[in-house]
């Protein structure tokens, strides 16, 4: 009698071979579900800000931590009225705060588009003009430096190899006489 055959779950006598990574429409491998999932798209423009930790780089960290005692300090023996003083450091930080925040707001804006228009400049420089001019000189100079380690070559070491084995014999001896 003939060998019997296993019969698939569908009823089918032979089952179709399965990939290994499964269909690229609905993957087994969680790797590749992983790589066709869609990611979502961040966009820098729109991201959100922090607005406790305002310098999260710490770029003005040693410039504009200026507090009233980095300012003005008296020196043991010269010291003004408590009251004075008390005063004078309220009056020195709430003026300090207060106008930063004025010209911030006067002027933050039109600086934040000077600046975002100087570095959108600088970058577009930067990408189309200095780096492929680097490039295109980078490869110019490749050709060339071959040339020029060619002559070196052929001209040159002969000569300085030439010089070298007549020198060569040449022997110093020093003597001491008293």
């Amino acid at each position: 009698s003939p060998p019997a055959r296993s019969a698939s779950p569908q009823g089918f006598l032979y089952t179709a071979p399965i990939r290994e990574q499964g269909n690229i429409y609905k993957p087994n491998n969680k790797m590749m579900a992983d790589e066709l999932s869609e990611k979502p798209v961040h966009d820098v423009h729109t991201k959100e800000i922090d607005l406790v930790n305002r310098d999260p780089k710490h770029l003005n960290d040693d410039v504009v931590k200026i507090d009233f005692e980095d300012v003005i300090a008296e020196p043991e023996g010269t010291h003004s009225f408590d009251g004075i003083w008390k005063a004078s450091f309220t009056t020195f930080t709430v003026t300090k705060y207060w106008f930063y925040r004025l010209l911030s707001a006067i002027f933050g804006i039109p600086m934040a588009l000077i600046w975002g228009i100087y570095f959108a400049i600088l970058s577009f420089l930067h990408i189309w003009a200095v780096v492929p001019c680097i490039r295109s000189y980078l490869i110019e100079i490749q050709c060339i430096s071959r040339v020029y380690s060619i002559c070196i070559h052929t001209f040159c070491d002969p000569l300085f190899e030439a010089i070298g084995k007549m020198f060569s014999s040449i022997r110093a001896t020093v003597r001491k006489e008293i």
